[in-house]
């Protein structure tokens, strides 16, 4: 936990050792507040406790807000959503003994918050039985303090992730949440503008939002700079010249010292346009060889990069259809985020 706090440059977290049971951990958790005085980190105490649990990863700050304000009007609140399944109780022979009305029950999720003094009291009061055995930290706040919890309807994002296949959904959520922005540059040859403003077009139709800079990199160019901080995670970098890295090279400079990929792997894509009528594919794939060692060397910084040629002449009259084979190429490649990909040069 240490290493990973330092590695993504967490300051204000407290790593506090957990115990053998759910319960126990919390109850870990919520003692370093009063006991801090005797650690070399004091921690101030909370007027608001939020407990959340890692097996759900996607909460959102609207459910937390939620719950933080209902928890202080009412001195506990805690997510919930409603049963998927009917529940049912076995008798000891493994039969059916009766069944819930599911319309009245909801399930109980997390993140659920508490007045810091009602659930820190509760958890002093209850039993071993509670804190080996028990699971609803709402539960022990009304047993022990006599506080009822407002419940919020949380947002479906708070499924658990508890087996096998729910990482490959997990997963797949993550994608989908960092495939939404897309980032457009080009250098300053008439070619490449124009071909960036049509590719801007036809990528609004695969991609929910498509941000554009007609200018290459400038060096304090505040606009890239307000894109990292609204943490989009891919870039299309539109060159004229197949054979240059330079334009490259600083794009990937600046999402470095930006530390955007810190967090998750930055996509890439390298677009060149071959403009010359006469020169032949092969000549064109050829400039281009030094993309694989490129994306080989920048993956260690957790950048994708992926190259992509493009037959480009505006009096084309089907210009459009090559751009659409682009925009939909582009638009898998963000999509499936592939690391086994990178390097390779694909043509629209």
């Amino acid at each position: 936990m240490k290493s990973i706090i330092e590695k993504y440059g967490h300051k204000r977290i407290t790593v506090v050792e957990g115990g053998m049971t759910r319960h126990r951990s919390i109850f870990n958790g919520l003692k370093i507040f009063p006991e801090s005085k005797l650690s070399s980190c004091p921690l101030q105490k909370p007027e608001v406790v939020i407990i959340h649990d890692a097996v759900r990863p996607f909460v959102e700050e609207d459910t937390l807000l939620k719950v933080v304000l209902a928890a202080k009007e009412h001195g506990a609140a805690g997510a919930i959503r409603p049963l998927v399944s009917t529940v049912v109780a076995s008798s000891a022979d493994g039969s059916l003994d009766h069944s819930l009305e599911r319309s009245r029950y909801r399930a109980s999720e997390m993140p659920q918050a508490f007045l810091f003094d009602i659930i820190y009291q509760a958890y002093h009061q209850c039993t071993d039985y509670d804190l080996d055995y028990g699971t609803e930290c709402l539960h022990l706040a009304l047993k022990y303090c006599k506080t009822n919890a407002k419940l919020i309807e949380g947002s479906p994002d708070l499924w658990k992730v508890t087996y096998k296949w729910d990482l490959y959904a997990a997963e797949s959520v993550i994608k989908d949440t960092l495939s939404q922005q897309v980032c457009v540059t080009t250098d300053m040859k008439e070619d490449a503008v124009q071909l960036g403003f049509l590719l801007q077009e036809t990528l609004k139709n695969e991609v929910k939002q498509v941000k554009g800079i007609s200018v290459f990199l400038c060096k304090n160019d505040s606009r890239l700079q307000n894109i990292f901080l609204g943490q989009c995670y891919n870039f299309i970098c539109i060159n004229a010249k197949k054979s240059d890295i330079k334009e490259a090279q600083q794009l990937v400079d600046k999402l470095e010292k930006a530390r955007i990929s810190v967090l998750h792997p930055v996509v890439l894509i390298s677009v060149h346009l071959n403009v010359s009528e006469n020169m032949s594919f092969s000549n064109g794939m050829e400039e281009l060889a030094w993309i694989k060692e490129f994306a080989r060397e920048v993956k260690k910084k957790n950048i994708l990069v992926y190259g992509l040629l493009i037959h480009y002449n505006k009096d084309d009259p089907k210009l459009q259809e090559t751009i659409n084979s682009a925009a939909a190429i582009i638009s898998a490649l963000i999509k499936d985020r592939n690391p086994e990909l990178i390097g390779q040069l694909l043509v629209a």
